[in-house]
């Protein structure tokens, strides 16, 4: 089970700024890529140098730097200070507990949002995503090392297919929130056929598990639901240029995942209420079972009680009753209850009672 707020008892204390990662701890060495590029050329290499990630004079016109692990607090404090990025920005980027927002620095733009994964048992991951968009340059943290949605972008980049090579950072940012967002829809198809299975369990005949796979998906879906909501004001913001730093012609762009971010926001609305109307279905299938068995029960033992009451008549140890002596009075006793069987059988069939 994912934890829905991650520990900060290690920054207690600490003045503001302090670099302290909050997250998964993992042993792998930090990834770094870096691609520079304009329209005619393209430079593409990794290292694990962080003095190659400096800027420099003679770099094409656009730079992605791309780090995976943000677990070594030192890297990100040296390329902060040579980026001009705040040590609020790089606090922010090392707490992996972040909800997805936009600041606004004037010399570069802070984004944040959440990379989900969908796992092979349908669960879902999520991976927190900063970049830091400058004139000239982008630069992206990853929390993980489990791979990235990018690799399409990177194809882009190498063949020089549509805008990317034409355009500037911004429109760089722009393709790797819109990888981000539309995997979501992949999500979402899988949530929905999940649902649709379990709508179909429910109403075919719920099981105790049932309810434990309503649960989690309703987990899911408000988990889901947390990573997409504040994009929307994310997008908005930079959908209504607020800095220089997004053009006008990149804003188009950016207004088709703003109305994709409003559609998924409103199918996992969608997808709440019909688990919650499943939920509903599978307390009114329980509670109609329930029902089942206590009217057979109850059944059974009005057909009794006469049954019972004849019985402690005859049980009465009276030493004259006008039957004791009677040579048949046992078989008729019995033929009298048998009658007063059917009798009650078939008024209860006549009344829909069975």
């Amino acid at each position: 089970m994912k934890k829905i707020i991650k520990q900060r008892s290690r920054k207690t204390g600490l003045p503001p700024g302090s670099l302290v990662h909050i997250g998964e701890q993992t042993g792998e060495p930090v990834r770094i890529s870096l691609v520079d590029y304009d329209e005619t050329s393209i430079s593409e290499r990794e290292t694990d140098d962080i003095a190659e990630c400096f800027p420099h004079s003679d770099q094409p016109g656009v730079r992605w730097l791309d780090m995976e692990g943000i677990h070594r607090p030192e890297l990100l404090k040296t390329l902060g200070e040579c980026y001009g990025i705040h040590p609020l920005t790089l606090e922010d980027i090392l707490n992996t507990d972040q909800r997805p927002k936009l600041e606004d620095f004037d010399d570069y733009l802070f984004v944040v949002l959440k990379m989900l994964s969908l796992q092979p048992d349908g669960s879902l991951t999520a991976e927190q995503v900063s970049f830091v968009l400058g004139p000239s340059f982008l630069i992206s943290f990853q929390e993980g090392f489990k791979g990235d949605l990018f690799d399409s972008i990177r194809r882009r980049l190498r063949e020089n297919r549509g805008k990317l090579r034409k355009s500037g950072s911004d429109f760089l940012l722009y393709s790797l929130m819109d990888a981000i967002v539309d995997y979501y829809f992949v999500i979402l198809e899988d949530l929905a056929e999940r649902i649709e299975e379990l709508e179909e369990e429910v109403i075919a005949g719920p099981s105790r598990k049932t309810v434990v796979k309503i649960q989690h998906l309703k987990r899911e879906t408000i988990f889901l639901r947390k990573s997409v909501w504040p994009l929307r004001e994310v997008l908005g913001r930079l959908e209504r240029r607020e800095s220089p730093l997004v053009r006008g012609e990149t804003v188009i762009y950016l207004r088709d995942v703003y109305d994709h971010c409003i559609q998924i926001i409103e199918t996992v609305e969608t997808f709440r209420d019909l688990l919650s109307e499943i939920l509903d279905i599978y307390l009114s299938a329980i509670g109609n079972r329930t029902n089942e068995v206590m009217k057979v029960l109850t059944i059974i033992a009005t057909i009794f009680m006469p049954l019972t009451f004849i019985a402690g008549v005859y049980g009465m140890n009276f030493r004259y009753m006008p039957e004791l002596e009677w040579h048949w009075g046992y078989p008729a006793v019995l033929l009298l209850m048998l009658l007063v069987s059917l009798g009650m059988g078939i008024f209860f069939r006549r009344k829909r009672w069975l």
